[in-house]
């Protein structure tokens, strides 16, 4: 019982740890909040503007929020990849890399803290987003569920943990690129998993890879439920899928990880920093 506890107080030093971090650079944080929005704001004007462009008579305030639910939902789960798959390049960044990998915790609890960060985070950063665009636009939601959208949510954020923590191999293993070469996973989900566009338009083989991304189902769950008010009950599918989905990724990635950390230390890519 002691050891949990103490486990439990390593995570939440990290959680703190990291918070700590974000005061520090304030400055880009707020910079980030400002892109954020402003890219947020630029893709639902899109949807805005669609019937202007088109010159067809179309649901403005639908497509408004199919977008901004897409733009939303891939923020926040942006966010908690980039957390999670930035833990060894933040720890370089502070040159923290030696203590942490040699403190008394495992690695385990040290991605635990860092992925109930990222959660938080991730949470607030999108929160601020959305109360910004309620302000431009007028949002009809009275008929969402919105006790399934949040499901949906917490469901996919798993399994982004998962792919985070396989991505974070990468700065283990390449000091110099590592955490630019994680973009590239991202982008791949971008295209995949039909964030601001229906996954069947996209040509066969790509619709057999949407499959794959967990970020597909997650959008899918979320517009039903946010969109056209789905039930509870008939997202289990997307549900069940996105939790088989975390369930298989969060092991998996922490084995790979614990590998890549023994090769990285007996290499001596660990405490490289260019």
């Amino acid at each position: 019982m002691l050891r949990v506890m103490y486990e439990i107080r390593a995570s939440y030093a990290f959680v703190e740890r990291n918070f700590n971090l974000v005061k520090r650079y304030w400055g880009w944080e707020v910079v980030w909040l400002v892109y954020s929005v402003a890219n947020a704001l630029a893709i639902t004007f899109i949807g805005a503007g669609t019937e202007a462009i088109t010159g067809q008579k179309i649901d403005t305030k639908y497509m408004i929020l199919y977008l901004l639910v897409g733009t939303l939902v891939w923020h926040y789960l942006s966010i908690v990849f980039d957390n999670v798959s930035e833990l060894i390049a933040w720890e370089r960044w502070e040159g923290t890399i030696e203590y942490t990998f040699m403190a008394p915790i495992s690695r385990f609890t040290h991605m635990i803290g860092q992925t109930l960060f990222s959660l938080v985070y991730g949470l607030l950063h999108t929160s601020l987003i959305l109360g910004v665009v309620v302000l431009f636009f007028r949002l009809d939601l009275s008929k969402a569920n919105l006790f399934g959208g949040l499901l949906m949510l917490v469901a996919g954020s798993l399994s982004f943990v998962g792919l985070g923590i396989v991505a974070s191999v990468l700065p283990l293993l390449f000091p110099e690129r590592g955490s630019q070469m994680t973009h590239v996973i991202q982008a791949l989900l971008l295209l995949f998993s039909g964030v601001y566009f229906p996954v069947s338009v996209l040509p066969g083989w790509m619709q057999v890879l949407a499959r794959i991304s967990p970020a597909t189902y997650v959008l899918a769950g979320m517009r039903a439920s946010l969109l056209d008010g789905a039930s509870t009950g008939s997202l289990f599918g997307h549900l069940g899928r996105l939790v088989l989905i975390g369930v298989a990724a969060i092991p998996l990635g922490v084995a790979i990880f614990r590998q890549a950390e023994k090769y990285a230390k007996r290499t001596g890519k660990l405490k490289r920093s260019g």
